[in-house]
């Protein structure tokens, strides 16, 4: 490898540590899958799309909230280092026995993508979503990187974070959320796009009903206090 090469990786590595740093302290205003899909619109020549976002600090958001989105999406989260190697383990071996392959990320390698980088499954992004995966995990606590999390997944067409989906799709803020209404809402992370808060489909109501299960059998919120 030439020198210029490992000086430009250097950069690289030093530079993406800055943005990740303020995190500490900074609520970031968006993401970049928001600007991307505000620019796709720009690039088809469609109208700007109203972006439905509002950022929520974590004392506002109910424990309910945060629960039913690591029952439904990472329920190693507060033990693993970024990386669910189980969860890895499992997925790959339901492939060799012929099933379809699925994905095993983690809510810090979905924060990684969703904050900093881009869709695609390139040898490149994925390299740099473990590298910001790394930094998320070393530099910020569990509860940070989970607040960020609810704050810019996607949860339905143009519609961002718990804030503005719980607006959206039931009326009202999102510390008023009921347990239910938080497991409809984590129900459809999956594809937000294909799946609907507000008229789920009776896939979206059984998953429903299986996050509820899973939420007890964590132990409820205290199991957020493993944080």
């Amino acid at each position: 490898m030439s020198l210029s090469l490992l000086a430009g990786l250097a950069l690289l590595c030093t530079a993406s540590v800055a943005p990740v740093v303020a995190l500490r302290w900074v609520d970031p205003p968006t993401s970049s899958v928001i600007v991307q899909h505000r620019l796709l619109a720009w690039w088809r020549g469609e109208p700007r799309p109203f972006v439905h976002h509002e950022w929520v600090p974590w004392a506002q958001i109910p424990k309910g909230m945060a629960l039913a989105v690591v029952a439904a999406e990472d329920q190693r989260f507060p033990d693993h280092a970024g990386f669910d190697f189980v969860q890895m383990r499992r997925a790959w071996e339901d492939y060799q026995a012929g099933g379809r392959l699925r994905g095993a990320s983690t809510l810090s390698q979905q924060v990684a993508k969703n904050l900093f980088l881009w869709h695609g499954r390139s040898g490149v992004r994925k390299g740099l979503e473990a590298w910001f995966t790394l930094l998320l995990e070393g530099l910020l606590t569990k509860t940070r990187i989970l607040e960020i999390y609810l704050n810019i997944a996607q949860f339905g067409p143009d519609t961002y974070g718990v804030g503005a989906a719980s607006r959206r799709f039931f009326s009202r803020p999102v510390a008023t959320l009921t347990t239910r209404e938080a497991a409809q809402l984590a129900a459809v992370l999956p594809n937000p796009e294909r799946y609907s808060v507000n008229r789920p489909s009776p896939h979206v109501q059984r998953r429903v009903a299986w996050i509820l299960a899973q939420m007890e059998r964590l132990g409820g919120v205290r199991y957020l206090e493993r944080l």
